[in-house]
């Protein structure tokens, strides 16, 4: 079969002959409709991440929408190694097969689970906690402008949100989304100085998030620590940790923890219930669905890999057969 190869670490991937998968060990075969190129799939390809298999050659790609032998389209994701799911065939693991509903476009599932479900995940298990008191009220989502940071924006509307606050640099995009999601948004631009706390704290307008979305840690978390810790309202915030683009460390202040009831925690691929994977994801695509969850994406055919692994767009790469 044609498939994406990657001969070592660090490696560009190229398009090349790959021996067929087999079914057996919980798997059947089953044919690809659209991968996506998240950026755990390029870093695992590398060796680089901390669940990268060392095992050279290997077929990249962690997840992808696919249809089965008697013609189902399931989301699916497969640890076959060294089979991944940027191929003609796919090793699918008969466990994990979610239903694509008819009408659902199946690119935009490849595209937008990786990065969408990084939020939906925490956003609907904190959306429960609150069910009895009032709800997600104010989300912040800090990293904004990259694509999870942009899912995350549907995301938290999408589960009863009535205020989204998104905090980037990408100016661009702050002005998109604003254009496209309206008095339910308000943005902040990033300067990376100190005004950062004070713009974070206005954009709040005097009400703490009870959310935190985090996927830039570092100095962008230290001074959201300084916006929300300045405030006087008595609201309980969850700030959760999802990915660390402006820094691996940050400095968390105690006075903010004695004050007020701000708690800290990640979500990652060791922190998140496994008995809830199911149910949230298919209420995800469901979301795409029905167009609550907005997922933009630009495809290539697994022939132009070559291009797909290096695009840096606004738009998530997703590879099709061809």
């Amino acid at each position: 079969m044609k498939a994406v190869v990657v001969t070592g670490p660090d490696l560009a991937p190229v398009y090349a002959d790959f021996p067929d998968p087999t079914p057996g060990d919980g798997f059947v075969v089953a044919d690809l409709v659209a991968a996506g190129i998240h950026n755990i799939v390029r870093s695992r390809a590398s060796g680089r991440h901390y669940s990268s298999t060392a095992v050279w050659p290997l077929i990249p790609g962690i997840d992808a929408v696919v249809r089965t032998g008697d013609g189902r389209l399931v989301y699916t994701a497969t640890q076959a190694v060294p089979y991944g799911t940027m191929a003609e065939h796919i090793p699918t693991s008969e466990a994990f097969a979610i239903a694509v509903p008819e009408g659902t476009d199946p690119l935009a599932v490849a595209a937008g689970c990786n990065p969408g479900l990084a939020s939906w995940m925490p956003l609907r298990s904190r959306r429960d906690a609150l069910a009895d008191s009032g709800g997600l009220a104010t989300v912040l989502v800090l990293g904004v402008t990259g694509m999870a940071g942009r899912i995350a924006v549907d995301n938290a509307l999408a589960m009863g949100a009535t205020t989204v606050v998104g905090v980037g640099r990408n100016s661009e995009v702050l002005e998109e989304l604003t254009r496209t999601h309206g008095p339910a948004l308000r943005t902040v631009a990033l300067t990376g100085t100190d005004g950062d706390a004070d713009a974070i704290r206005d954009a709040l307008e005097g009400q703490a998030p009870t959310t935190v979305i985090d996927f830039l840690w570092g100095p962008v978390a230290e001074q959201t620590f300084a916006a929300v810790g300045s405030l006087s309202d008595d609201t309980a915030v969850a700030h959760i940790e999802i990915g660390t683009m402006a820094g691996a460390d940050a400095s968390v202040p105690g006075a903010l923890l004695r004050s007020r009831h701000y708690t800290l925690s990640g979500s990652g691929l060791g922190s998140v219930d496994v008995s809830a994977i199911f149910t949230g994801i298919a209420e995800f695509i469901d979301r795409i669905g029905d167009g609550a969850v907005t997922v933009p994406y630009t495809s290539f055919p697994l022939s132009q890999v070559e291009q797909a692994w290096v695009y840096s767009g606004p738009e998530r790469a997703v590879v099709v057969p061809g």
